[in-house]
């Protein structure tokens, strides 16, 4: 980020740069939302095969705990979760691979996030785990009660399900 007293200039995405150094993919789709509450939570969510997507996620205004949990099949790592804070200042970036659950809560009112997908959108492959599953356990900034949540992610199933799958 370079500032001066107009404002700043910052690069956040160079494809060469990101193929060598973080995942040789592409985008094909950028996404933008707007959370107008404190404590909304979107997720935990991923697109099925054989379109999966991948995600580069940013935030543009406002702070998010954001949050991936590997659900790959086989991976020593099934289950687990990492999270990072993104706010627009610190220009952070979280790279959630194709295989993942993707969620994040928001920490401030009328937070905006940004995110490049390698897949296009297909509802018919968009699908979902519960963002409180114990068996995950994400340490969330906000519980079930305090959590503003879509009709849809609110009766999400568990974990589990995708094992009986």
């Amino acid at each position: 980020m370079i500032g001066d007293t107009r404002g700043y200039f910052m690069e956040t995405f160079k494809d060469d740069w990101f193929r060598q150094h973080v995942a040789d993919v592409g985008f094909v789709q950028d996404n933008q939302a707007l959370s107008s509450e404190t404590g909304t939570i979107r997720g935990l969510h991923f697109q099925a095969d054989p379109f999966p997507q991948g995600k580069l996620v940013r935030c543009l205004r406002g702070a998010i705990f954001d949050v991936a949990v590997d659900i790959r099949d086989g991976s020593p790592t099934f289950g687990q979760w990492i999270s990072a804070t993104l706010t627009p200042e610190g220009a952070e970036q979280l790279w959630v691979p194709e295989g993942f659950l993707h969620g994040y809560c928001t920490l401030e009112k009328d937070t905006e996030v940004f995110y490049k997908v390698t897949n296009t959108y297909r509802p018919d492959l968009d699908r979902g785990i519960a963002f409180d599953d114990p068996d995950i356990g994400v340490d969330w900034p906000v519980g079930r009660d305090k959590a503003v949540l879509s009709d849809k992610d609110k009766t999400l199933p568990a974990l589990t399900s995708l094992l009986k799958a």
